[in-house]
């Protein structure tokens, strides 16, 4: 009970109060400066890749349709 008079009593200045913004905001000039990135020594493996050309024999499928007076096979 104590706690919500508390709020009551702190929201009621709040809701009378009229703001009006007189002078436009504007953010102050900042120089940055650069960082400094880490450096990495990386030993990676040696990959060779090779043009070997190599033929595969695809079968072939011959796909007949059924008619349409045929029954589906069971």
């Amino acid at each position: 009970m104590r706690i919500a008079f508390a709020l009551a009593l702190l929201a009621v200045p709040l809701a009378a109060c009229d703001v009006d913004q007189t002078e436009e905001a504007e953010l102050p000039d900042v120089d940055v400066e650069g960082g400094n990135m880490p450096e990495f020594d990386v030993d990676t493996a040696d990959v060779e890749v090779g043009s070997e050309t190599t033929e595969v024999e695809v079968p072939t499928i011959d796909v007949e349709p059924a008619d349409a007076g045929d029954e589906a096979p069971e």
